[in-house]
């Protein structure tokens, strides 16, 4: 059985039935959809998913920087005057 991560849970049928009503009972927390009481999606407010992405793309330029500071050996030296 799937672990569900989340304090609050419906049915695909309670979500067709009234997706509003379900986020505003929730209030901003994420909602486990379930189907045969196993997690089939999470659903989350708008503002949560944009938040996520922000630190999702956060977390890919640190490791960006983090590759690119293990290849200072191949990195090549220059004068900012002369750009």
């Amino acid at each position: 059985m799937k672990q569900v991560l989340s304090s609050c849970s419906a049915s695909i049928s309670e979500l067709k039935k009234n997706p509003t009503a379900l986020l505003n009972e929730a209030e901003g927390s994420p909602i486990a959809i379930l189907n045969h009481n196993i997690p089939a999606a999470y659903l989350i407010p708008a503002e949560t998913y944009e938040w996520l992405m922000d630190k999702l793309e956060d977390a890919e330029l640190a490791q960006i920087v983090a590759d690119r500071m293990n290849e200072k050996d191949k990195a090549i030296e220059v004068d900012l005057d002369e750009l």
